[in-house]
């Protein structure tokens, strides 16, 4: 079985090597954990699991391969492991409750019950006290009330007095194909690090101060300054127009790297990167600035984020004139050369699915001036990009 384990989260595309394995097989003869289902899963996932954004893809082969979950899309009439249920009866349940549940028959009882009832239930069910439904006092169901019930299909215990939780479950947000959260997006963003120790002194110094006790016999304790992400970066958003659509996604991402980036400054454009660009959206046309001035208010080391679909007439990017707002007298490709040519380090991220690309000639000629450096806003493309920044 552990074989297979191995074999399903490699098919999973689960990144795992054979000495991840051995260490788990290490861990298990020596006996780390506990022999239960839920030790054994969190083991498992320390061990083998070395990416955040892969622990979906890892739940879904374990919960296939140990029977813990079945891979089907609601509540079915799945196996419920034994081992589970007599457990939770040892931990949660006193005395009095498990006599109720012996006088029902017991476990086995309980869950014959349960697959009769499924099998008999045709429509919604509620208040009442032997169908699966809601508010009753059968021992199926979601907030309603019973001593010795499963409950299905609820997201919190109300009472705690249930026996068992086989709620769906579900997926969000922990594959590499996904769109973005906030939160993710923070993961994937501290790839971009350059960590320095910076400012007065903060955190214990473990390797200086065993070094200064043992060189002098008694406890010499070392503070040193915290390390703290020195990496500067520099983003211009595209807003307006077909970038509505995308305004969400470009406030989580605003958010998140906000958040992780301590010296970060930002601008706006709209469709191509012209003279000038500005801070507020809402003063934009009474408080523009000169873009020529921003590139050379910044230094060359600053990593450089366009945020923008890249949708629009080829003409804006390639002619003067081309813009649909102003009269630009230089080209947009012109602007985008000069950030390439000060800022070694530039990716463009386009929150429009890459399998749309193709079908827009805007974005090819985009793609091509930031030397396909551009990136999807997903998980993986982000990780790329960041990748791609840190170089």
């Amino acid at each position: 079985m552990f074989l297979q384990f191995f074999t399903e989260l490699r098919q999973a595309k689960v990144p795992v090597s054979l000495k991840e394995y051995l260490m788990l097989m290490e861990g298990l003869d020596k006996m780390v954990i506990d022999r239960s289902v839920e030790d054994f899963y969190y083991l498992s996932r320390a061990a083998l699991v070395k990416d955040e954004k892969n622990i979906d893809r890892f739940d879904q082969v374990f919960g296939h391969v140990f029977k813990g979950l079945e891979k089907v899309d609601g509540v079915g009439t799945a196996d419920i492991p034994a081992e589970w249920l007599e457990k939770i009866s040892e931990k949660f349940l006193t005395e009095e409750e498990k006599a109720q549940i012996e006088a029902m028959g017991g476990f086995d009882k309980l869950m014959e019950a349960l697959a009769e009832r499924m099998k008999e239930q045709k429509e919604r069910h509620e208040g009442g006290n032997k169908m699966i439904g809601t508010g009753g006092t059968s021992p199926f169901g979601a907030n309603g009330y019973h001593p010795e019930g499963i409950r299905i299909g609820q997201d919190k215990g109300r009472h705690g007095k249930a026996i068992k939780v086989w709620d769906k479950r579900e997926y969000k947000n922990l594959d590499d194909s996904v769109e973005l959260g906030t939160r993710n997006i923070k993961v994937a963003l501290r790839r971009l690090r350059k960590w320095v120790r910076d400012g007065a002194t903060e955190e214990l110094d473990m390797s200086g101060t065993i070094r200064g006790t043992a060189e002098k016999g008694y406890l010499d304790i070392h503070m040193r300054p915290e390390r703290r992400n020195k990496v500067s970066v520099l983003i211009f958003f595209d807003v307006g127009g077909s970038m509505d659509a995308h305004i969400k996604i470009c406030e989580e991402l605003f958010s998140a790297a906000r958040s992780e980036f301590k010296n970060m400054e930002f601008y706006y454009f709209h469709n191509c990167l012209y003279e000038t660009v500005w801070k507020d959206n809402r003063r934009r046309h009474a408080e523009k600035l000169n873009t020529f001035d921003v590139l050379h208010k910044y230094s060359s080391d600053y990593k450089v984020i366009f945020v923008g679909d890249a949708t629009m007439s080829p003409y804006e990017i390639t002619y003067p004139g081309g813009s649909v707002e102003h009269w630009n007298e230089e080209a947009g490709a012109v602007w985008i050369d000069r950030v390439a040519q000060i800022y070694e380090h530039m990716v463009w991220l386009n929150p429009t699915a890459e399998r749309h690309w193709a079908h827009t000639p805007s974005v090819e000629v985009m793609k091509q001036l930031v030397n396909d450096r551009m990136y999807p806003l997903t998980l993986e493309g982000l990780d790329k990009a960041m990748r791609e920044l840190a170089r």
